[in-house]
This record gives C-alpha cells, structure tokens and sequence, in this order.
C-alpha cells in the first residue's frame, strides 16, 4: 500500500460508501466495512437503503472461504435513465442512456437552430418522448436530462449567453422549458464542454489533462484540467473561436469582431473560400466531401485550415499543457489533413518540454462525445455523494 492510499480519507456517509460501488465490482458487506472502515452493523444499514432505493442490486454470492458464501451487491446502472441531447447549429442527436451512459437508444436529425427556441425545444421534447417509449422505459424512469448547445452558457442557471451563432435564445429558459415536458432536472452546458467530457469518459479516463477541439460550424474547445472540466468565470472558458488568428485576414465574425479563428478556419469559412476559388461548397459537410473526393483545392484549403488552428493552439498548449488534443466536430472526418496542419504549427511553435509527450489525435467516439457527456453530466447530478445523500432518508 502506498502513502497517498495508506492516508487517503475514508468514505464516511452513504453518499461517499456508493461511489466505491459506481465502478460495477461487485462487493460484499465485508469488503465495504474493510473499504471503509465502518462497523458492520453501519454498512448492512447502508446496503440495506441502497438496495431498497433500486441503486443497488444483489449480484450473487462470493466464494466462501469457510461457512456460508458471503453476498455480494452490485451497482444497478438500469434503475434509472438519463437523456442525452447534443444540439448543434444544423443537426441534433438525442440519446437514451442508463444510469452508466450505456446507449439504449438513439437518433439524430437535421435541425435548424434559427428557427428560435420555442419551436426547436418543443420538436427535442417530442422526439425525447418517442426515444423513451423506442427504448422499453416510461417518462417516469428519467432521472435528468443533460444537453449541450453551441453557445456560451451560464452553468448555474443553464440559459445561453448572448450566442453568436443562435439568434433569439440569449437568455432562453432551456432548463425550464424541457423541464416542463419531460418532468424531470434539466442540466445545460456548451456542447464542446460536454464533449470533452464525453471523449475523456469513454476514450481518455486515465488522462487528466485534455483538450477537446470542435471544428465545424464554430471553433471552440473544452478543457479537461487536473481531472475537471474547467469553465471559467462566466462559463466561456475554451472559447478559442474567438481568438483573433496573428496576421490573419481581418473577415468579419459572427460576435462583432475581425480576424476571429472561427471567421477564419470553420466549415464555413473554408466552404466560402473554395467558392471564391471556383470550387462551389456551402458547408462543412461539402468540404468534407470535396476532401475525401480528393478535390486538391480542398484539400490545401484544410490543411490550411489546420494550420491556422494550430497558430491558437499553441499558445493554448503553452498555458494549459494538455497530454492529449482531442479534435472533433464535421470537419475531423475530412481525415489527416487538419490533424497534419494543426500538429505542423503546434509542434513548431510551443515550448519542446509541453510538447515532448503530447498527442493531436481525433475524436474516436464517432460523433457521439457530445451524448455520452450529456448523459454523464446528467448521471453525476443524481449519483453524487451529495445527491445520494439527499435521495436517502
């Protein structure tokens, strides 16, 4: 046993006793009381109340090392489900999820944001209540509903914040909204944050820095520090679409400004650069399909892209100091051509010892980081030490 494990604080209330057991091991009384070092008699209470709430389930017997086998008790991850709903600028995906973020159902379909938050939460309801009946569970079986949006978000009461790229929902009543249809919490964040979340849960779990770079309609990253997701004061932390690119071209941006990264080196931006070349796109999506054509012009032009990309990343790499670069979003799936400009300037222009050991990779959650870290910001809001607390009488 080493010194950090040997002085670690031991888990006191059931809230901190249930975490142990969040890892799907099952475990008898006897290990819990060992674990925790409580008395037997205050761990049977506590299993007792967790197998009576439905978040823990028997899971058998251990072998006996004399007498009767002792019980063991495992995690109920289907006691309950969680909505996944990752919300872009033109498509939407929704998932139904158990308590663990195992995928039971799942759909995506165009969306337009602009059409204003009325219409569009109300067609995310519907389609959330058809997700739900599809996977076999009733409405009454949602423990919390986590959805990302592409727009800064105040975290504490989950209302977009003056979104660039989404005209009519400053301030819109997200949380309140969905609430009202699917009777259930409702917890909003930027969908780069909920990504990079998604992407350190199901890709990344043993590293505790990490950046997660979306590049689509709009540039932006979420930031994995120590372990956390880090926001910062007014929860626009990672906002690196509006970073002004060094002496790039001075194009107007969706916030106001020139010369924004997101102006320049988005789906957009480069779909309206191969335009003005002869080569008509609109979108992200047809430069995509331009690259994997092996269209030359699109091809430079993302490779371009990536290196203006990696002009901001570097001096985000220098502050930060990730292990890993994640980057996702439409225009990842062109392939290694963004990923080769990006690690071209990285590489040249940070410091040797914040790169020695760094990894530029893309996604490798097909599209899904989004819903797996909705799903897994909405299970800790129910899971954790302090709401099992609450949960338990």
């Amino acid at each position: 046993m080493d010194g950090l494990t040997k002085f670690a604080p031991r888990p006191t209330g059931v809230g901190e006793m249930f975490q142990l057991l969040r890892d799907g091991k099952p475990r008898t009384r006897a290990e819990l009381a060992q674990i925790t070092g409580q008395a037997r008699s205050t761990i049977a209470v506590r299993v007792d109340v967790l197998l009576a709430s439905g978040l823990l389930a028997p899971a058998g017997e251990a072998t006996s090392t004399g007498g009767r086998p002792p019980a063991t008790f495992v995690f109920n991850a289907d006691a309950r489900i969680v909505l996944a709903i990752d919300l872009g600028a033109t498509h939407v995906r929704l998932a139904v999820t158990d308590l663990a973020s195992t995928v039971l159902a799942e759909q995506q379909e165009p969306a337009a944001i602009a059409d204003g938050p009325g219409p569009v939460l109300d067609r995310l309801a519907d389609l959330a209540l058809d997700l739900i009946a599809a996977a076999g569970r009733q409405v009454t079986d949602l423990a919390a509903v986590g959805v990302g949006l592409p727009s800064p978000v105040d975290h504490t009461t989950g209302r977009p914040v003056s979104p660039p790229i989404m005209p009519g929902w400053h301030n819109a009543d997200v949380p309140g909204h969905l609430r009202r249809r699917l009777h259930a919490p409702v917890l909003v964040d930027n969908d780069v944050n909920i990504m990079a979340l998604g992407e350190r849960q199901t890709e990344y779990p043993e590293i505790d820095h990490l950046l997660f770079v979306k590049v689509a309609t709009g540039i932006g990253a979420g930031v994995i520090s120590d372990g956390a997701l880090r926001r910062g004061a007014q929860g626009v932390g990672g906002d690196i679409g509006h970073i002004a690119v060094p002496h790039g071209p001075q194009v107007l941006c969706h916030c106001g400004n020139t010369g924004c990264l997101e102006a320049v080196a988005s789906g957009g931006a480069i779909a309206a650069e191969l335009t003005r070349a002869g080569v008509p796109a609109e979108t992200g999506a047809d430069v995509v399909a331009l690259v994997r054509a092996g269209n030359t012009a699109a091809i430079r032009a993302v490779r371009e892209a990536g290196r203006t990309i990696g002009s901001v990343l570097a001096g985000s790499v220098s502050l930060l100091n990730p292990s890993v670069i994640v980057v996702g979003g439409n225009l990842a799936s062109a392939g290694e051509d963004i990923l080769a400009g990006i690690r071209e300037v990285v590489y040249q222009r940070s410091l040797p010892v914040a790169t020695q050991h760094l990894r530029i990779v893309a996604s490798r959650s097909k599209g899904r980081a989004g819903i797996y870290g909705a799903s897994v910001m909405a299970a800790e809001s129910v899971l954790s030490p302090a709401a099992i607390e609450a949960l338990i009488p």
